[in-house]
């Protein structure tokens, strides 16, 4: 019986691909009937690449997206707070990464039908529930266009089925998600390049409006213009929770950010022509005590939905899926796996809660709020040093780096 892995995005192929480098057997059940280059865009941070990196597909990434240089700090008024350099500009061995996520989405398909062979991803496979006993487990199936299908067993269960994952509400049922009023909205927009055309730029902060804005692609259309990514956040009490992964308008954004037009960028324009625009809800979940339950075990968003801030979800996903494929892969193709999937709780559940928290309480651009805090939520007059120092910034942003698990230190061979 092979390992089944139960959603086909970034966190179930991946794992997909790191058992088949242990030589365990694996098949992916995912529950859309067909795959295709759908999104915006995502950071793949150094510990990322460095998964990526261990997979063999770091060079056909970098191809597809925009090496960052830096990451570049300003107030709602344009005025820059702080910046530092990103990836291999900061000393990383491995480079900071802004790519489509259909591109990155269809890298690891193509790699998992290639290596592991077509015949191992399912599609139009949504699973409803898990049996399991003393000789393996049993996956309820159901297909979109058929209704029930024919049960699959196998040796272990991986749940990689996202935040509303239903292997997860087997087995923590009454669960709730975490809302705090943050609504999002994601873009992107053909437009010259911004500052040094690699800049990665948190402007504001949630609680009077927040972009985030990245290059994705280059030279988009042969004159030199970049596909550039931007998230829209706002914070409001007594908010209604956006939907998910559904067509917004542009109308929806521009009246938070109508008047953000700097000497450098002009924000509405960049809102006004995007070419798509959706929207989510900023959720996450309550860290849980357990994500092993014998044969089957939870992963990526599955196991610790935290908000998308700092381009860390994917990142830990990826992390979760190298940790248990060695485990699985230590323990052998024939072994009980009930004890890798132990081990493999005991190793990530407690350093993922953190980041949970950390997401939350101290995310990346508290640069931007301390700054507005010290302002009074004004321009303030000279430079940002005369409230507080560069030395401090950088100290803050240190610190989430540490706990977010890709602190220079960490990383560097």
């Amino acid at each position: 019986m092979s390992v089944a892995i139960i959603g086909g995005g970034i966190g179930g192929l991946s794992l997909a691909l790191a058992l088949h480098q242990q030589g365990l057997a694996c098949d992916v059940y995912e529950a859309v009937p067909e795959l295709g280059e759908v999104g915006v865009g995502i950071t793949l941070l150094p510990h990322a690449m460095r998964e990526l990196a261990a997979l063999g597909l770091q060079e056909e990434l970098e191809a597809l997206g925009i090496e960052n240089l830096e990451s570049v700090f300003f107030n709602r008024f344009g005025q820059f707070i702080y910046r530092e350099p990103r990836g291999r500009h900061a000393g990383y061995p491995q480079p900071e990464v802004g790519i489509h996520r259909g591109k990155l989405h269809r890298v690891l398909v193509d790699a998992v039908r290639s290596r592991l062979g077509a015949e191992h991803l399912h599609l139009d496979r949504r699973c409803t529930g898990i049996e399991q006993d003393e000789e393996g487990a049993t996956v309820l199936l159901q297909s979109g266009a058929q209704g029930p299908v024919p049960p699959v067993r196998a040796r272990a269960v991986v749940a990689c089925d996202g935040i509303h994952s239903a292997v997860r509400r087997q087995f923590h049922p009454g669960e709730t998600l975490a809302f705090a009023g943050i609504n999002t909205w994601r873009g992107v927009t053909v437009h010259p390049p911004i500052l040094s055309g690699k800049s990665y730029l948190r402007i504001g902060s949630i609680e009077t409006g927040k972009m985030v804005i990245y290059p994705i692609a280059d030279n988009i259309d042969g004159q030199g213009n970049q596909l550039i990514n931007w998230v829209a956040e706002i914070q409001r009490e007594g908010a209604a929770m956006n939907d998910w992964n559904r067509t917004g308008s542009a109308a929806d954004v521009l009246g938070m950010f109508g008047d953000w037009r700097f000497g450098w960028l002009d924000v509405p324009q960049l809102i006004s022509n995007a070419r798509q625009v959706f929207e989510y809800p900023m959720v996450d979940r309550d860290p849980v005590p357990r994500w092993s339950f014998g044969r089957v075990t939870l992963l990526g968003d599955a196991a610790h939905p935290m908000y998308p801030r700092g381009s860390n979800g994917a990142a830990q996903a990826m992390i979760d899926a190298r940790t248990l494929a060695q485990l699985l892969g230590e323990a052998g193709a024939g072994a009980d796996p009930r004890g890798a999937l132990a081990r493999y709780q005991d190793l990530r559940l407690a350093p993922t809660a953190r980041i949970v928290e950390a997401n939350r309480t101290v995310p990346p651009d508290v640069i931007n709020i301390k700054v507005d805090a010290l302002s009074g939520g004004k321009p303030f007059a000279g430079s940002v040093d005369d409230l507080i120092s560069q030395e401090e910034l950088r100290r803050i942003s240190e610190d989430y780096q540490r706990v977010a698990g890709f602190a220079l230190g960490a990383l560097k061979p």
